[in-house]
């Protein structure tokens, strides 16, 4: 409710939320460890916190930056990086690994931000699911053009980038249609 500036909060909608979760369109719960009680969530995206809760073996996931079951940007903080924070937009999109966001790519698909530091070993499978979720189709295009801030061309992520199926442009990696 906060992020996307609902007048009058969470009280407002609490009745329509309550009316939801009766004819099966949500579910209730404490989903989100730090809140208060009254939790709602759509019933898939609390089975995907249920997968990701205290398994860090559990693979990474890829969720739209405004998913419900994406906190970050709206009940949790974002890590403390220092190229620009990430932002709840929609087009953007989050790979959580072990239910802390490892990769934000930026509304577009020209920029990725990392979010953990560089020798981080849920870096690579991060951006593996990443790659996987446009072969799939969930991710329509990337065509990165910079990472944290930087060219990617020419940068340590090319070759990485390149091996996982990237094609190399002038100015950009891509993969997708």
């Amino acid at each position: 409710m906060l992020a996307e500036g609902i007048p009058g909060g969470f009280s407002s909608l609490y009745d329509s939320l309550a009316s939801l979760e009766t004819i099966g369109v949500c579910q209730r719960g404490y989903f989100v460890e730090g809140l208060g009680g009254a939790q709602f969530a759509l019933p898939g995206a609390a089975e995907r916190l249920r997968a990701q809760r205290d398994d860090d073996a559990a693979p990474p996931i890829v969720l739209a930056a405004t998913d419900p079951a994406q906190p970050y940007g709206a009940a949790l903080k974002w890590p403390k990086r220092e190229s620009r924070s990430p932002a709840r937009q929609a087009g953007a999109h989050v790979v959580l690994a072990g239910a802390e966001p490892v990769l934000y790519v930026e509304r577009g698909g020209k920029g990725l931000q990392i979010l953990v530091e560089p020798d981080d070993e849920r870096l690579t499978p991060a951006i593996e699911a990443l790659t996987a979720a446009v072969e799939r189709g969930r991710i329509r295009r990337l065509a990165l053009e910079r990472v944290d801030g930087e060219p990617v061309v020419g940068s340590a992520w090319e070759e990485p980038l390149l091996a996982l199926g990237f094609r190399a442009g002038p100015r950009k990696l891509t993969i997708g249609a």
